[in-house]
């Protein structure tokens, strides 16, 4: 763990005081003055680095006299510790050491999944990024056998690299620099707080942008950027963003402002119930990142997460919390009941069925991950499309709910996987090999028993006949009601 020291007798005056001994509750005030390490500093970092003298200057560790050697001195011992014109320092302030003054929101963070983003590494996202897309070809002094370009400024600039430390105190090129919001830093802690929080303003203002989440939450898998920009309260926040009042120190809804919501509304910022939160999972009722659905508890208990214990219902009424400043509640009700249907329709419709479906397909597979064309369809219907939708009903985005998402689902489900799923059974039956036989036998009758189910039988042209009517009959008062003058047909 990195140690900062306790200034010498001299600096008496900028003596960091501990408010408690335990160590849930420690917590470190700022000095004084500003101490002569951190003015040694700047005397050079003024000049040579002005930008960043300026952005610090205009931030509260400034008024708070917390500047270089505060943040960045180190022990000896640590292994990412240099020698600095006299002073020990390490380049990374990791979540550890800004825990010495903001303890409760580090505790929080490093209970999210936010902290746990770097721990992608390996998984199937990875796989991609480093087999399927890149190669070995970059090569460093900690990846001797290279490491791919494509994951190293691709994935690991979200979720965080492991940072190598090269024998001389420096950083390997390969994971460094990375802000993360998974980064595993080499004194063990895990997440960068510099990700929202950027260097060397930590703007709380800027922090409570939608562009600042926007780093990492958009693209084609989970667009929750996009998805805002669409919403009534992406256009609210554009038409009212001068109404916001984004530097305010204690920014809580309906009191500090009410014209729109951002994303830190919603998932952090304080109400007047509630006070602010580093743990985004607090207020979500929904993990729509797995390819079905689950409550947030199940995935903070695989992953060690004190919000294990946390269930759903309470993380839902914190955000209804939220709503509640704007909206009444049956409209907030009501919108919940919206989206978990939605959520079950994809679950039951899709997502279960597809996994099902696609694991009797395995068989019948070549063994190497994406060495299929069904590998990428089925990823991408629940990996991309799949996920937009339940992200787009969430946030209330009925385009990405729709077209960029239940509507690509159907698409690829049917046209693509199904199809695939057939060539799969043809090849496996006259295969000379009775495994194949079997496992062909086996997925076809799997795929008659789900395209015959209410859900799919419109598929094979077994549609309910009273249904069939009805929609018969819509289809006819739409045609009469759009028709233009003289083009009616006669009865």
């Amino acid at each position: 763990m990195k140690r900062k020291p306790i200034l010498g007798t001299l600096l008496l005056t900028a003596l960091w005081v501990l408010a408690a001994s335990t160590s849930s509750d420690a917590q470190i005030f700022g000095p004084r003055e500003m101490s002569e390490q951190t003015a040694e500093c700047l005397t050079c970092h003024a000049k040579q680095n002005p930008s960043l003298y300026q952005q610090w200057g205009t931030s509260k560790h400034y008024r708070g006299n917390v500047g270089c050697f505060e943040c960045h001195s180190a022990q000896p011992e640590d292994s990412d510790a240099f020698l600095h014109y006299g002073q020990q320092i390490s380049v990374i302030v990791s979540p550890k050491d800004c825990g010495r003054c903001h303890s409760k929101e580090v505790e929080e963070f490093t209970s999210s999944h936010h902290s746990k983003a770097g721990r992608i590494l390996g998984s199937l996202d990875n796989i991609l990024a480093e087999v399927v897309e890149g190669n070995s070809g970059f090569i460093t002094a900690m990846f001797p056998g290279g490491v791919s370009a494509a994951a190293v400024s691709g994935c690991w600039q979200c979720h965080g690299s492991e940072v190598k430390v090269l024998p001389d105190g420096s950083l390997d090129p390969a994971t460094w620099p990375n802000t993360g919001i998974g980064r595993i830093n080499p004194d063990g802690s895990e997440g960068s707080c510099t990700a929202c929080h950027s260097r060397h303003a930590f703007s709380a203002a800027q922090a409570r942008q939608p562009e600042n989440c926007g780093k990492c939450h958009m693209g084609p898998d989970h667009p929750q950027k996009e998805i805002y920009e669409e919403s009534k309260h992406g256009v609210a926040f554009r038409a009212n963003i001068d109404k916001m009042n984004l530097d305010s120190p204690k920014w809580i809804v309906g009191e500090d402002y009410s014209a729109a919501p951002t994303c830190a509304t919603c998932h952090m910022s304080a109400t007047k119930n509630q006070s602010v939160t580093h743990d985004v999972g607090m207020r979500i009722s929904w993990n729509n990142r797995p390819a079905v659905s689950i409550r947030p508890e199940v995935s903070d208990k695989k992953l060690g997460l004190p919000g294990a214990n946390v269930p759903w219902q309470a993380r839902r009424n914190q955000m209804k919390d939220v709503c509640l400043s704007c909206h009444n509640e049956s409209w907030v009700d009501n919108f919940y009941v919206q989206y978990d249907e939605l959520v079950k329709l994809y679950n039951n419709k899709f997502a279960k069925p597809g996994l099902e479906l696609y694991a009797l397909a395995q068989p019948l597979l070549r063994p190497v991950k994406f060495s299929n064309p069904i590998d990428f369809t089925w990823f991408e219907i629940w990996h991309h499309e799949g996920r937009r939708a339940r992200h787009g009903v969430s946030m209330m985005g009925p385009d990405y709910t729709h077209w960029h998402g239940t509507y690509e689902v159907a698409k690829h489900f049917y046209s693509k996987f199904i199809p695939e799923l057939e060539e799969l059974i043809e090849k496996g039956k006259h295969s000379d090999n009775p495994a194949q036989n079997a496992a062909a036998e086996k997925l076809r009758a799997g795929l008659d028993r789900i395209l015959s189910t209410e859900d799919h039988r419109w598929f094979i042209g077994g549609m309910d006949p009273e249904e069939k009517a009805r929609r018969d009959k819509a289809r006819k008062e739409f045609q009469d009601r759009y028709a233009k003058d003289g083009e009616k047909k006669e009865e």
